[in-house]
């Protein structure tokens, strides 16, 4: 309302980013407005409701530029607070997503690349005991997720399928997508934005969970010795349980990463695995020239390519990722376009959250909002 735009700076912006921070991870979140002219936090909202958004985009109707990420309800707001501005879609975030696309097009092709690339199936009789229960876990998600997948073969509604079997609405349409095929599933935790550090240096052929611990902390990882031990120990497992056939089969993350890292940066043995993985799926090969079309147009600005590209990926393993990217055209378009980003709005987050963390998170909004602007 009036207060928020009180709290504002003197200079009426042309060109803001928007972008939400958590006041409470996983629970609450407030929005954080910049200047990129200017690179200044303009104002703080409690939440990030589009209503809340679009209130205090109308107080500023010279606004002619707004950076934002895919968020469906910052779009929403701007449409209908400023619907002449030209809204531009992060470019960071649409290479994120497009890798995202390609990781879940690699698991749903994980059961194909461990028949053929890799010629072994999970020998259940050298498991754990945990593990053995994990993957009796799996057989029988494997049966319901043939169930489901006939029933949405059949044509039956999702609504039915989730009143037959019980399960969410989320996971069904995830079955359906073939997204739910991990055999060993692991859970969010402070070790999960270090997985590619840790794969790396697993395959440098570093295996002790002390060592790798060490490693990390010195990367910078807050965590305990305890998750990476008990990491390490899955990794351990997890290759014990694939025998030998052509060769132990990596999981879906690292198959992504080496598919999309160019041969020559690959070991001969990984370069050889590439190849058999797209001799026998080339349809997951050619997700992944999309996926080098698509990042190659981004970091270009090639704006002419992307309409033939969404045409292409329609019957890929992008397919999802494009319908995405069509609902929100002319965003894409300008991030294509114009030298717009919101990569100083995610600068200036980290900087609330430093913030926040120096005043042991009971800080209120205005007082939030004066040590942003005044601690430059």
């Amino acid at each position: 309302g009036a207060a928020s735009g009180a709290r504002t700076m003197g200079h009426e912006p042309r060109a803001i980013g928007i972008d939400d921070w958590a006041w409470r991870k996983g629970r609450r979140y407030g929005t954080l407005i910049c200047d990129l002219e200017r690179r200044a936090v303009i104002d703080l909202l409690p939440d990030r409701e589009p209503a809340t958004v679009a209130a205090w985009l109308r107080q500023h109707p010279q606004i002619e530029i707004v950076a934002r990420d895919r968020n469906g309800g910052y779009r929403q707001a701007i449409s209908e607070a400023l619907p002449y501005a030209t809204q531009v879609a992060d470019r960071w975030h649409l290479l994120q997503n497009a890798s995202d696309a390609f990781l879940a097009a690699v698991r749903r092709a994980m059961p194909a690349i461990r028949r053929t690339a890799c010629g072994a199936e999970l020998d259940p009789g050298i498991l754990t005991s945990a593990e053995r229960l994990q993957f009796e876990g799996f057989q029988r998600r494997q049966r319901t997720n043939v169930l489901i997948q006939r029933m949405g073969a059949e044509g039956v509604p999702i609504k039915r399928i989730v009143r037959v079997t019980g399960l969410s609405r989320g996971l069904v349409r995830r079955v359906l997508r073939g997204e739910r095929e991990d055999v060993f599933r692991l859970r969010q935790s402070s070790l999960t934005p270090w997985f590619q550090q840790l794969e790396q240096y697993w395959q440098d052929g570093c295996r002790n969970g002390a060592e790798l611990w060490r490693r990390l902390r010195a990367d910078g990882f807050q965590g305990s010795l305890r998750v990476v031990g008990e990491w390490a120990t899955r990794q351990r497992r997890a290759e014990a349980a694939i025998p030998q056939g052509t060769g132990k089969c990596p999981p879906s993350r690292k198959i992504a990463r080496m598919m999309t890292s160019g041969r020559h940066h690959l070991s001969k043995a990984d370069s050889i695995f590439v190849a058999q993985v797209e001799h026998a799926l080339p349809q997951l090969a050619q997700d992944r020239r999309l996926l080098d079309a698509f990042t190659s147009m981004v970091r270009n600005g090639e704006e002419d390519e992307l309409a033939d590209w969404l045409d292409q990926a329609k019957a890929s393993g992008l397919a999802a990722f494009s319908r995405g990217l069509s609902t929100d055209l002319n965003a894409v378009l300008a991030a294509l376009r114009e030298p717009w980003s919101n990569g100083q709005t995610e600068g200036q987050i980290n900087r609330l959250k430093l913030l926040k963390r120096q005043m042991y998170g009971a800080a209120g909004i205005d007082l939030l909002l004066a040590r942003l602007q005044h601690s430059a």
